[in-house]
């Protein structure tokens, strides 16, 4: 279940989710995603996901590339960048334990929108749309779940963004 992306760029595997079960249950409350799935549905999950470790300074998403897998983040944090008109990198958030990243390109793939960077040691789940994919078929009430979190949170980051649009066009 190890994905080379990350062993190429120099991430450690350190096996899956199933088997740091309690950091995610530390996090059901702050993991939009897991927000309504059991413990036991976490733990079934987790078996679906491996976890790497990354050293600070390390790209987890690089902005452009294509992406099939979002990040679950169990530790460290990130900084999530993207490049403005003169391709320099402009920071747009760091997030933290309990946050994921890149759900938008493993949904509908299509390239990075932005870069995500270690700031410091971190520890990350990932789920691939070929293990969510199999999560649906295989485990269709977990799958769904899951999915139908992932549709809500975009679906309102889409609202913040075109209400946001709004306010700047009334100016």
């Amino acid at each position: 279940m190890k994905n080379d992306y990350f062993i190429e760029r120099g991430m450690r595997h350190l096996g899956v989710a199933r088997e740091f079960a309690d950091e995610l249950h530390q996090l059901i409350g702050r993991v939009t995603v897991l927000e309504d799935v059991t413990l036991s549905e976490i733990d079934l999950l987790g078996t679906y996901m491996p976890v790497y470790e990354a050293a600070p300074g390390t790209p987890l998403i690089v902005e452009g590339e294509p992406g099939d897998f979002m990040v679950v983040l169990l530790s460290g944090s990130v900084d999530v960048s993207r490049r403005d008109r003169s391709g320099m990198p402009s920071r747009i958030a760091v997030v933290e334990a309990g946050h994921t990243l890149g759900e938008m390109s493993m949904i509908d793939g299509e390239p990075r929108f932005s870069s995500c960077t270690t700031l410091e040691h971190t520890r990350f789940a990932v789920l691939t749309r070929e293990n969510l994919t199999e999560v649906i078929r295989a485990q269709s009430a977990v799958g769904s779940k899951i999915l139908v979190k992932l549709v809500h949170m975009l679906a309102q980051r889409l609202r913040n963004t075109s209400m946001k649009l709004v306010k700047l066009s009334e100016r």
